[in-house]
Parts: structure tokens; C-alpha cells; sequence
């Protein structure tokens, strides 16, 4: 072995402990709202060791299948997809199945993604509206620690970013197999001393399917902004529609016994419509002490979502329902910052208060064949409002200690009318919940290159406020159980960040979170399905690596273990719960004609029910992608998407379902419990051209 090799763990820890820390005079430089474009450590910045931020360079060779994919640049996070892709995808993360971002809060230009009382669950969380191409940059939080966080942040939250300009105008074209088709435009100008962005993207995509997707996607952007991050302003209009046929996952034993290929589907022309467009506005102002922001937008969304997970249970023309969802979704933020003087010891105090209204005006569950609507399960108004304020303290004591206070209160109102159903009408009602969530950080930097993060907090996310209302059952007209509005959970976690050596970023993190209860609405039946109370712990570790000034990697893995505290249906696990990831990407870019990004990902096995007789199969995948700049105009490029060709799942279910060999209403018109799976995509190749003006 190399003597170099053998004194590399002596050079690790002498370059943690060589200096003593010369902590940054920070105490007149307010943060800015922005993501910074740098790649640095965040020693001296971070909150938590698990803090961290993406910036523009790690996405702009990263080779994506789907746009929400960008959230996998989130140490531990798994986006999949089990039916259509204009749908939410699902979200891993903490051993949490998030399903579609019941427990993962997004924001993007500041407007929170995530859906209240949404008609197909709790927190939807559809990013299939991002243009990876705009984003300047993601700023993530793990864990219920910070006070901006409010619902649906029990794991943490995400933060996305624009670009307020881009260098020089282009065109983009991207052709790829199973007649995948992208073309985007975007620029930007300088108008007496304004930023003017604009962009439009449109996309169609049928997929492997023997049912072709279908896809056809629409997506309009423009900011205009003035100033700094500190001391101006930003104005956005987005717009976006898709419409798609869906091939849901499926019954295993259906592909086993050759009813269908691994590509095929059940029910024909599942899938739906959808649309969101979306006004904001952001205003910073700042002086020497102090730091004001006010964020206003106003979003109208749309969505007509049509599924059959469980096949044939309900008789021969099938079990298709479709869930309808149109709102107007108002918000606001108002945040101050002050920095106070030396007797205070120059700490930074932060008040803030956020509003939130959501006016539900179509919430419908429908039974329909092909569809065509033929009977109304449930159908409700809601008009839902959020209130919070915040407040926190952030203190130097010493070059070698920091401390963060924070408090926080939430107050949730809800409003459900029950306007049809046969079964619904005495469904509606009036609810409320209220939560104090108190945060507390400590960070110790006994070396320059050495930060220890302990840190606490409470969090929650909200329920369907149709559950918290019910009476009955709305499919049979039983008794319903009511659920709280809101379901606590509590975090807690230790962890440190080190700059061992010259290029190298590492965070270690253990943490455990409890909730009060895994509470999920089943939009497929119009109930909330109560379960019992949980607690989850792990250990993650993530670095970033520059080798070069062309390479940098990024590589990460996370633990979990996810238990029920009384055994639920049997057993403790909890089902969907992944227990190992674990990624690993590098990007090149000499900056002169040759960029390119390669990653892979490992999910391994987790159980399907509670026993955890039933687990799914671990699998690892990779995407590579390549550019090549032609010349000052031209830059080619060709993606591979799933390159060794893993015949792999990217979801696995356990539940009852009825295929057509199984018969209409098969096991007495409950279905047969089984392994439901959506294959992994093959590999596919997608090449593209840029015109850069």
C-alpha cells in the first residue's frame, strides 16, 4: 500500500484540529434571500448538519428522466412514479413514505407546492411544472428546526429558486425514445435597469407503455426584477397544463401469469388533466441594522385525476374513480430582521408572520367507466385558512458557540360544505387546531474546520379537514372516525460538518423523529385512515468533493428504521418505509467544449405490510448525460436513462386487487391481497440541440 494511502486517516484528523477557529465578523451582513451560486461548506452558516443548498453548477448536467427529480439532489430524498407523469410523483425520505409530500414542505419563487384537503391526498406535491433549465439554485432543511417551516415540514423542506436572468437566449430541442419531444425557449433582457426573464416550454411523451401515455405538457414563465436580494424586487407569472393517459401499477401475479406484458395496464385511459398558474411577488429592503421582506402570490389550480389501483373489486366494467380539484390557493409572508448591537451580543432577532387561504371550490370523488361520471361519492366545498407567526433568535456567544431560539404558532381553520353524495351530505362542518412549536440549535466550532450541531424542535403536518369532520362513511354510509386536524411529530438530532481536507465537504447526522399518529386521507375511498403513533431514527452521511476545477462529486447515504409503536395489523413495520439509499453523481465541465454528469442510485429493500413478511427488491440505477459545445451557438447533447437497463420496479405495493383473470369481484368482493408494482422505465436515449443567440 502506498505510504500516502496509510497516513491519509493521520492527515484527516490533523487537518480538523490544525487551527483554531477565526470565526467570520458576519455580525453587520443580514443573509440574503436568495440562494447563493458558490459551493462552500456552510461552516459558520449552517443551522443543522443537515442544512445544505444545491447550487446552479450540481444541476446543469445532472441527467433527469423527470422534472421533480430535482428534489433527489437532496441527500437521502427518492422521487419515483406509480402511474401517469402528470401526476404528483412519490416521495422517500427519513423513512418516511412521504406518498405524494405529506411530510416534505416545497416552495418554489417562494410559493408553497404542497396541497391542503386535495382531493387525491394530503399534501400534494406536483413539481412536474419545474424547468430544470431555470433553476438557479435549492436551499434544503431536514428535520421540524426551523421556524419558516410550517405544515407538512415533519422531515424537512425545500426551498427552489429561479434564475431573475440568464446570460444570452436560447432554443432547445430535445428528441428521445417512445416519442419523447421538449422544446424550450428562454431569455432575458435589461430594460432601464430591470430584468425581464421569459421562458416556454412544451413537451409530449408517451412512454414504454403498451398503453401510450399520451402526454402533453405546456409550461409559460416570466419574472421582471430590480435591485439586489437585500434591496429590491421580483415579480413572477407562471403557467402550466398537462394532460395524460395513465398505465397505474398493477397486480404482479398479472405480468407473472402473462394477462399482461410489463408494460401493460388494466384499466384503459386512467390518467387526467391538470393546470396551476401562479402570481407572486417578492420586496426586500434593508439598511445597516435591519432587513425587511414582504412575498405575496395568488395561484388558481386545477386538477381531474382519473385511476383504477385496485382493477376489477367492483365489478366488470371496473373500480375507475376520478378525483376532481379546482381552487384558488392566497398567501403572503412578511419576515424582519434586526441585527442587534454589542451589549446583545451583536445576535440577530427575526420576526415574521405567514397567511395562507385556500377557497376549495370543486372537491368531488366520482365513480366513472372510461371516464364518464356515473355516480357521486362525495363532493365538497372547503374553505381553508393557515395562520403563523414566528420568531427567532440567533446568538454568537463566543468565535466557538452559536445558539438559535426559535417559536413558533400555527392556528388552521376549516370550513366543509357537503354538497352531494349519497352517503356525504351530513359530512360537513366547521374545525380548528392550533400548534406551539418551540426550536432550539446549538452549534459548537471548536476548529476551523469542524462545526457540532445539536438540535431540536416540534413540527406537524395537517390532516384532511374532511376527516376531522366526518360522521360517515361516504362509500357505505358506516360510522367514520373523526381525526385531529393536525398530526404532531417532534424531532431531535446531533450531527457535525467537516472540511477535512482541501475539497472535501462531509456531514454526519443522526436524528429521530416521532409522530402522534401516520394519518393519511385515501383519496381512492374519501376517508382518512387513522393509524397509529410512530417514532423513526437514522443516520445520514453526505459530501461533496472537488477534484478539480472541472470534477466535483456528490455522494451520500442514508439509514433509517421506521417502527409503529403498538403493532398495527399485525406488526410494527411501517409499510413503504426505505431503509438504506444511497447516491452517487459526478459532474464534468472544463469549461470549454466537453460538461457531462453521471449518477447512480441505490433504494434498498422495504417492507410492504406491517409484518414485513412482504419486502420489496432493492435495485440500483444509473443515468449518464454528456454535452458537447460545438461552437459559440451550438451545444449538443445526449442523455442515457437508466443505462444498464435494470428490469427493477420504482414502486412496490402490497394490497387487493382484481385483475381480469382473477374475475370481477374476486375473493368475495374484496380483492386478492398481492404484490402491486410500476416498472422501473428501460433504458431510453434522449439527444438534444441548443441554439444559444
Amino acid at each position: 500500500m502506498p505510504n500516502s494511502i496509510k497516513k491519509l486517516p493521520l492527515i484527516l484528523v490533523w487537518s480538523l484540529f490544525e487551527t483554531p477557529n477565526v470565526f467570520a465578523d458576519t455580525t453587520n451582513v443580514l443573509p440574503a434571500v436568495e440562494v447563493r451560486a458558490e459551493i462552500n461548506a456552510l461552516i459558520g452558516i449552517a443551522d443543522s448538519a443537515s442544512d445544505g443548498k444545491v447550487t446552479e453548477k450540481q444541476l446543469a448536467h445532472r441527467p433527469f428522466l423527470r422534472p421533480a427529480e430535482v428534489l433527489e439532489t437532496v441527500p437521502g430524498l427518492i422521487v419515483t412514479q406509480h402511474s401517469g407523469d402528470g401526476k404528483a410523483n412519490q416521495y422517500f425520505l427519513r423513512g418516511f413514505n412521504l406518498d405524494h409530500g405529506s411530510d416534505f414542505a416545497t416552495y418554489v419563487n417562494g410559493i408553497p407546492i404542497n396541497m391542503v384537503s386535495h382531493a387525491h391526498g394530503q399534501g400534494y406535491m406536483d413539481l412536474n411544472f419545474l424547468i430544470p433549465e431555470l433553476i438557479g439554485g435549492l436551499r434544503y432543511q431536514k428535520g421540524p428546526y426551523a421556524v419558516e417551516d410550517s405544515d407538512f415540514a415533519t422531515t424537512g423542506s425545500a426551498r427552489i429558486a429561479y434564475k431573475k436572468s440568464l446570460p444570452a437566449a436560447f432554443a432547445a430541442v430535445t428528441l428521445g425514445e417512445f416519442n419523447y419531444q421538449r422544446a424550450l425557449f428562454a431569455g432575458s433582457l435589461d430594460w432601464q435597469g430591470r430584468q425581464i426573464l421569459g421562458a416556454a416550454e412544451i413537451a409530449g411523451y408517451d412512454g414504454p407503455w403498451d398503453q401510450p401515455q399520451d402526454l402533453r405538457k405546456l409550461n409559460v414563465y416570466g419574472s421582471v426584477s430590480e435591485g439586489t436580494a437585500t434591496d429590491g424586487y421580483v415579480l413572477t407569472a407562471m403557467a402550466y397544463q398537462n394532460r395524460w393517459v395513465a398505465s397505474e401499477h398493477v397486480p404482479k401475479r398479472a405480468i407473472d401469469s402473462g394477462e399482461i406484458g410489463r408494460f401493460g395496464t388494466l384499466s384503459p385511459n386512467d390518467g387526467g388533466r391538470t393546470h396551476r398558474i401562479a402570481l407572486s411577488g417578492e420586496w426586500n429592503r434593508s439598511d445597516e441594522t435591519s432587513a425587511s421582506k414582504l412575498h405575496t402570490y395568488v395561484v388558481d389550480y386545477g386538477l381531474n385525476l382519473y385511476s383504477a389501483p385496485s382493477g376489477f373489486i367492483s365489478g366488470p366494467q371496473g373500480d375507475q374513480h376520478e378525483q376532481a380539484d379546482h381552487r384558488t390557493q392566497l398567501g403572503g409572508v412578511l419576515e424582519k430582521h434586526w441585527q442587534l448591537p454589542s451589549q446583545w451580543w451583536d445576535s440577530e432577532l427575526i420576526v415574521g408572520s405567514q397567511w395562507r387561504h385556500d377557497r376549495i371550490g370543486t372537491l368531488g370523488l366520482y365513480n366513472t367507466v372510461d371516464r364518464v361520471r356515473t355516480n357521486t361519492v362525495r363532493a365538497d366545498r372547503v374553505n381553508q385558512t393557515a395562520i403563523g407567526v414566528f420568531s427567532e433568535l440567533k446568538t454568537p456567544w463566543t468565535s466557538w458557540l452559536r445558539t438559535t431560539l426559535g417559536l413558533r404558532f400555527d392556528d388552521i381553520r376549516a370550513e366543509v360544505n357537503s354538497e352531494a353524495g349519497q352517503f356525504n351530505l351530513s359530512n360537513g362542518g366547521d374545525t380548528r387546531a392550533q400548534q406551539l412549536s418551540p426550536k432550539l440549535g446549538v452549534v459548537l466550532s471548536p476548529w476551523q474546520h469542524l462545526e457540532i450541531y445539536a438540535n431540536w424542535g416540534r413540527g406537524f403536518h395537517s390532516n384532511d379537514s374532511r376527516g376531522a369532520v366526518i360522521s360517515q362513511n361516504p362509500l357505505d354510509g358506516s360510522a367514520a372516525q373523526r381525526v385531529p386536524l393536525i398530526a404532531k411529530s417532534e424531532g431531535a438530532e446531533i450531527g457535525l460538518r467537516a472540511s477535512p481536507i482541501h475539497g472535501w465537504q462531509t456531514a454526519f447526522a443522526f436524528w429521530q423523529t416521532k409522530s402522534a399518529s401516520e394519518l393519511v386521507f385515501v383519496g381512492d375511498e374519501g376517508i382518512t385512515e387513522p393509524r397509529g403513533s410512530s417514532h423513526r431514527y437514522g443516520l445520514e452521511w453526505t459530501n461533496h468533493l472537488t477534484l478539480s476545477d472541472y470534477w466535483f462529486v456528490d455522494a451520500d447515504a442514508a439509514f433509517s428504521k421506521a417502527r409503529f409503536d403498538r403493532a398495527e395489523n399485525g406488526g410494527r413495520d411501517i409499510p413503504n418505509a426505505i431503509p438504506i439509499t444511497a447516491s452517487l453523481a459526478a459532474n464534468f465541465d472544463d469549461g470549454q467544449r466537453w460538461s457531462g454528469g453521471v449518477r447512480a442510485r441505490f433504494i434498498g429493500a422495504y417492507p410492504l405490510e406491517e409484518t414485513g413478511t412482504h419486502t420489496s427488491s432493492s435495485f440500483w440505477t444509473a443515468n449518464a448525460r454528456v454535452d458537447y459545445q460545438w461552437d459559440k451557438h451550438w451545444q449538443l447533447s445526449a442523455s442515457l436513462l437508466n443505462v444498464f437497463d435494470r428490469k427493477a420496479n420504482d414502486i412496490e405495493y402490497w394490497g387487493a386487487a382484481c385483475s381480469r383473470a382473477d374475475g370481477a369481484g374476486c375473493g368475495g368482493g374484496a380483492g386478492i391481497d398481492g404484490r402491486l408494482v410500476h416498472p422501473l422505465e428501460p433504458r431510453s436515449l434522449r439527444v438534444g440541440a441548443r441554439y444559444t443567440f
